[in-house]
């Protein structure tokens, strides 16, 4: 899903050519249909399953856009002059890139391109995040990461995102713990930028006591009330938690259905 913060977080959802309104959808009756249909979303091949979020497995271990480095930032190599395709990492890798810590379900870690700030933050489904570092490439991003994994986790727990749980702190108390973490060659790339964003997302009342996570592999159709979009996952009124990202490249045709 797409997602622009405007005030509250609204999210459109692009269906061939048309970006459907989903905050618009809340508390309404959908159904979401797999049409047992799956494309790479690289080269348009028709697949049985996709690897990397989309891809067919050629391309996945091909294009730039699956390089190790995406998934594991420390393993980038394109400021020594390796990549898959060095145009395309010299736009994307050797550019600035912030370490963040967010607030999204507990504390986390991350790394993304200055340039997706704060979308980024969006599609973890943080309610608060703030930049702990700044760096000239997405190697040294990496690096920093791998060292405060020691310390925080770098995964959301995805129940405990959607339902709010720990989402108290304070960020910056937590930054300057963290920077103190930090070895000195490493802590001259902390930023000087102690703005902490705030992110809400749209709901439609209380969720669900218990969440199921549902994917197309295992069912054709999620039909339910829209109780609440965070992250990239749609929540359902019957416990169903539907992740859109895991899905890229599946052909699903998306209903209200009137009562």
């Amino acid at each position: 899903m797409a997602a622009r913060l405007e005030g509250l977080v609204h999210y459109q959802l692009p269906l061939d050519d048309v970006l459907v309104d989903v905050n618009a959808l809340l508390g309404r009756r959908l159904r979401v249909s797999f049409m047992h249909s799956i494309r790479c979303v690289s080269c348009g091949k028709t697949i049985p399953k996709t690897y990397g979020q989309g891809f067919c497995y050629p391309c996945f271990t091909t294009v730039p856009e699956a390089d190790a480095c995406v998934l594991s930032p420390e393993k980038c190599r394109a400021h020594l002059g390796e990549a898959r395709d060095m145009s395309w990492a010299t736009a994307h890798c050797l550019i600035p890139h912030v370490v963040y810590l967010a607030m999204s379900g507990n504390i986390k870690v991350g790394v993304t391109r200055h340039t997706q700030v704060p979308i980024r933050w969006i599609d973890q489904g943080a309610s608060s995040a703030v930049v702990l570092c700044e760096t000239p490439n997405r190697h040294i991003a990496g690096v920093i990461e791998v060292f405060l994994k020691q310390h925080y986790p770098d995964k959301t727990k995805w129940q405990q995102m959607l339902k709010g749980v720990h989402d108290e702190g304070d960020l910056l108390v937590e930054k300057q713990r963290a920077a103190a973490l930090l070895p000195p060659i490493l802590r001259r790339y902390v930023s000087g930028n102690d703005q902490v964003t705030s992110l809400s997302y749209p709901y439609a009342g209380a969720l669900p006591e218990m969440l199921a996570q549902v994917t197309f592999d295992k069912q054709s159709v999620v039909e339910g009330v829209l109780t609440a979009v965070r992250g990239q996952y749609l929540v359902f009124d019957h416990h169903w938690a539907l992740n859109v990202r895991r899905h890229r490249g599946y052909l699903v045709v998306v209903e209200t259905i009137d009562d």
